[in-house]
């Protein structure tokens, strides 16, 4: 098992950057795909991006593309997002999750964090 603790979420300006942090726990961070989510009030909870284990593999929603970046530290036990040129539409709660399976499939996610929010203003 692995859990899972989200930071960096704030309030910015259209245009500014933020950088997700999450922490995880337990000695095998390493065996894990790690993806972040993004769920918008009253919206269904929708897929970043993604890394695998290795980080040899990426995966980006076309609507972050450019902008945002996942990496990983796995001898820190961490997984992050830096998000550039943020825009209105993506304020949301920002969820991280870990998965043993396919990086690209939500439902393979078994782990995940309590979120945090990210507020961007035109």
């Amino acid at each position: 098992q692995v859990q899972l603790v989200e930071s960096g979420g704030g309030s910015v300006q259209a245009g500014g950057s933020l950088r997700l942090s999450c922490a995880a726990s337990g000695r095998t961070f390493s065996t894990y795909n790690m993806g972040w989510f993004r769920q918008a009030p009253g919206k269904e909870r929708d897929f970043v991006a993604a890394i695998s284990w290795s980080a040899f593999n990426t995966n980006y929603a076309n609507s972050v593309k450019g902008r945002f970046t996942i990496s990983r530290d796995n001898a820190k036990n961490t997984v992050s997002l830096q998000m550039n040129n943020l825009k209105p539409e993506d304020t949301a709660v920002y969820y991280c999750a870990a998965t043993t399976k396919s990086i690209y499939i939500r439902s393979d996610y078994a782990y995940w964090g309590q979120g945090t929010q990210v507020t961007v203003s035109s």
